[in-house]
């Protein structure tokens, strides 16, 4: 199976972006994928929700090289690249920590970006940074989807993951200010792709790693935290979800489809997902996705039910992103 590396990208924050990318992690390893998740926001939120405490402190307190910035560092000294750490959450399933400092990695690929279209190769090196660690480390881990969780902006650390990916999937809230992010990130990716295509044909000939090919495929949306009513989301909800599809479409596809009825029939959806409310706090605290709770961990009564069903929707939704990221 080919190796395929699938970000979650919205530059507007607080949709729940980083608690799906874990739980889709976990329910990948449940159903037996090979999968590494990489955390490359800045805040390293992806980290906490996947290590402990005691780990976290042994990682960041005793600065131990063990986040993907302790890849990137002798790549930017002009050293050679070095293989990146990867934890070992289960048999299945990898992380490559983050690090906060990562976003002091921004004014790098912010400079070589344009030094690229001086045919630098040092610049090369640096805008394909991303790619040349995550191949090393799936073909390490023998992994079959890399998953990557990445911060709220436009930067140039999104830039470069983005170009390096095969699919982009956007996770989306029902309300204005998600429907202004589509289009931002939308005309962005489209505006990126362009930009990386005019470097691509300046490639210096005796650049010996491999650089993105840029063929990244928006594989969707999947709307987040919808309240629901009879497995149907309520009317506040729909006001603002059964625009998404247009937008979406145009912005993000370049298309125009007037016969879109809904976001519900909408092929471009990938899955409306619920808040599970009650429960993750508690899988914040067991550092457990809320389909793997048990009455140890605080879910009893009426929680039992509330995590089988759980795991029947992120199950669903997994499948569904295997389909569009095949």
């Amino acid at each position: 199976m080919v190796m395929r590396i699938i970000t979650f990208f919205n530059n507007k924050g607080g949709v729940g972006k980083t608690t799906m990318v874990y739980h889709v992690a976990w329910m990948m390893s449940e159903l037996g994928i090979r999968i590494i998740a990489i955390d490359l926001d800045p805040q390293s939120n992806l980290t906490s929700m996947f290590l402990k405490d005691e780990r976290l402190e042994s990682i960041y307190d005793q600065e131990l090289p063990l986040t993907i910035l302790d890849a990137i560092t002798p790549v930017v000294n002009g050293d050679p690249a070095v293989p990146v750490h990867i934890e070992k959450i289960n048999e299945d399933l990898g992380l490559i920590p983050g690090n906060l400092a990562l976003s002091g990695f921004e004014d790098t690929l912010s400079d070589a970006w344009l030094k690229c279209l001086n045919a630098e190769i040092y610049s090369f090196r640096i805008t394909s940074i991303f790619k040349t660690i995550i191949d090393e480390a799936a073909s390490r881990f023998d992994a079959e989807i890399v998953l990557i969780d990445v911060g709220p902006n436009l930067g140039a650390i999104n830039r470069a993951v983005t170009i390096s990916s095969d699919y982009i999937i956007m996770p989306v809230a029902s309300d204005l200010f998600s429907l202004q992010g589509i289009k931002n990130l939308g005309m962005t990716l489209n505006r990126w792709k362009k930009q990386w295509q005019q470097r691509i044909e300046l490639k210096p000939q005796s650049l010996t790693v491999r650089i993105p090919e840029n063929h990244a495929k928006p594989a969707g949306y999947i709307v987040m935290q919808y309240s629901a009513k009879e497995s149907r989301p309520v009317k506040s909800y729909l006001k603002w979800a059964n625009r998404i599809p247009d937008v979406f479409n145009e912005f993000v596809l370049g298309q125009t489809d007037s016969n879109i009825q809904g976001v519900d029939t909408d092929k471009n959806s990938i899955a409306l997902l619920k808040h599970f409310r009650s429960l993750a706090p508690m899988s914040m605290e067991a550092h457990k996705p809320i389909f793997l709770l048990k009455p140890a961990d605080g879910a009893i009564g009426a929680h039992v039910y509330a995590v089988q069903k759980s795991y029947v929707e992120f199950e669903n939704l997994t499948h569904s992103i295997l389909e569009k990221c095949p």
